[in-house]
């Protein structure tokens, strides 16, 4: 994804940023636990410090370096540390790196890592993996999913990756043991929130020397340097987690164990939970949402910086025509979807990019247009759309083929719209499914008309989601073109002045969202299930979920 699948189990956003600067960056305040304030601090420690959390879905991988799943996530952010993390507010803060620093016109940024780190085998962890690591994402037979996150800023990235120059000239440097310094094509702001993500994380040289990329699949070669570590994997069934005493926090990790089961029903899990067999679930059956947020049993709300959509193939016939994507998005009745069939609290959304990023007290989607789309469905528009698109009445249009991943909210929403299409434009619609691994291939690849997907944002900056429709980007999986886009987004990486920054950034979406390259639903937020007497446990706007600061309370 990124490409972060949408999980379809959204409310609205309620996010809030600032523009990067040379220091620290601020992302939107977490909502993770309404009751947080009320139990801090009361009752006991268990002396049982485990818990068991259930995931609704098996990760393509858990190597930071190669995936862009969300379903990793779990894995990424407490397996392994970063250079930055984020904290409980959503805020940007220290990791391996304790403080850093960039020259006057944000092209050079300087790191400055903790002493001591260690790898959870013991083993030192240097400035030199950090180097190593993004190097093996630049390494094409590596496959990395994020790779244009480094190879689009740092100097001779992308010439690295093309075979042109050396690694030597890789603007990517161990000045020390404990100093690295990065050397950017351009001015950066933001830079500091791009190495909060995982494709930036460092992996140990050794271990996969060792085992090659199959160091991922066993839990003594899986070498981490975060909070946790690996201790136990059951393929399909669960994977054990432990406290990682060579982490340099280990002192304030209280949780010793931490087991992810996996269950793919998210009924079943469900059940799981509320008999009291689990401490927490990821995902929730939207039926029950309203349900358990009124019974107030351990439902939890955290902000999204995500949008909820469907790709259109823009590079297929019929959905490269502007006119056939705009009649598909005017027949879809979003109010219905929202209240009737995701049954969430979502916001109607006409444009991939989410509202939700401030700038100077101002939202940078504010005031943009509604490209003639509104919460309910407009039959007549659309029609007329689908008729000077040069199929009247439907007629002569082809058998939509949409797709989407196998889970149970998705396959609702799936059946919804075939039904407004078939209804309001008198078209047929087949609808397919597949596991997240086969049906994201096909994505990739372009073996696919219309593919339900979404994005939950990374890193909070509108940079997050504009490569999206960006010409031949790697997470350009519309396959979408428009060299006057193009131009803004490469004048947006660039721009320093917050104000213009913000102009631009409503420039390029109104822009590309005229264009109908998605289908968007709903804007979102994630919703998950954790027991009162678990503490400490929080999401960031990413859906990050974080477990280093989780406590186990007597109960």
């Amino acid at each position: 994804m990124k490409k972060k699948l949408s999980v379809l189990l959204a409310m609205s956003v309620i996010c809030v940023a600032v523009l990067a600067g040379c220091g620290k960056s601020e992302g939107p305040k977490t909502i993770n636990d309404t009751k947080k304030e009320e139990t801090k601090g009361s009752g006991k420690l268990a002396e049982k410090q485990e818990m068991t959390f259930i995931l609704n879905n098996e990760p393509d991988t858990i190597d930071p370096n190669v995936t862009s799943n969300s379903f990793a996530v779990p894995f990424l952010v407490n397996c392994f540390e970063g250079l930055v993390t984020y904290n409980e507010e959503g805020e940007i803060e220290p990791g391996n790196a304790e403080e850093w620093k960039s020259n006057d016109d944000l092209t050079v940024w300087t790191f400055q890592l903790r002493d001591g780190l260690k790898w959870s085998d013991g083993s030192a962890l240097t400035a030199k993996d950090y180097v190593y690591s993004a190097l093996r994402v630049l390494t094409p037979e590596t496959t990395g999913q994020y790779v244009n996150m480094i190879s689009d800023y740092v100097v001779n990235a992308q010439e690295y990756y093309d075979g042109k120059v050396s690694a030597e000239e890789v603007g990517i440097k161990a000045v020390n043991d404990t100093t690295l310094e990065f050397t950017l094509k351009a001015p950066c702001p933001y830079f500091v929130d791009l190495v909060s993500m995982w494709v930036y994380f460092p992996v140990q040289e050794a271990t996969i020397a060792a085992n090659g990329d199959k160091w991922v699949t066993k839990a003594e070669s899986y070498v981490g340097n975060g909070p946790f570590k690996i201790t136990e994997m059951k393929t399909g069934e669960s994977m054990t987690l432990e406290k990682n005493e060579n982490y340099w926090g280990a002192d304030d990790v209280t949780l010793e164990k931490l087991t992810y089961r996996y269950i793919l029903d998210t009924s079943t899990s469900l059940t799981a939970y509320e008999g009291d067999e689990v401490d927490g679930v990821r995902m929730i059956p939207s039926s029950d949402i309203a349900r358990l947020k009124a019974e107030d049993t351990g439902f939890k709300t955290a902000p999204s910086y995500g949008t909820v959509y469907y790709n259109f193939n823009c590079s297929v016939a019929p959905y490269d025509n502007v006119l056939v994507r705009k009649a598909l998005n005017l027949a879809v009745d979003r109010k219905e979807i929202i209240n009737n069939v995701a049954q969430v609290d979502g916001t109607p959304a006409y444009s991939f990019m989410a509202p939700g990023y401030v700038v100077d007290g101002k939202d940078v989607t504010e005031g943009r247009s509604d490209f003639d789309l509104s919460e309910t469905a407009d039959v007549e528009a659309a029609k007329a759309a689908l008729a000077e698109a040069g199929y009247p009445n439907g007629e002569g249009f082809p058998v939509v083929k949409l797709s989407y991943y196998s889970d149970d909210n998705v396959k609702k929403i799936a059946e919804a719209i075939k039904e407004m299409w078939e209804t309001n434009l008198g078209i047929k619609v087949e609808v397919s499914s597949a596991e997240w691994a086969v049906f994201y291939d096909a994505v990739q690849s372009g073996n696919y008309e219309v593919a339900a997907m979404g994005w939950s944002a990374d890193y909070v900056n509108p940079m997050s989601f504009l490569p999206l429709l960006y010409t031949n980007d790697v997470t350009n999986n519309a396959f979408y073109s428009n060299p006057e886009y193009d131009a803004l987004v490469d004048q947006i990486k660039v721009e320093k002045d917050s104000a213009k920054f913000a102009d631009l950034v409503l420039q390029a979406d109104e822009l590309v969202s005229a264009d109908y390259p998605v289908l968007g639903l709903y804007y979102k937020s994630n919703t998950y299930l954790l027991k009162d007497y678990i503490e400490g446990v929080y999401m960031t706007s990413s859906a990050n979920i974080y477990f280093k600061n989780a406590k186990v309370m007597e109960h």
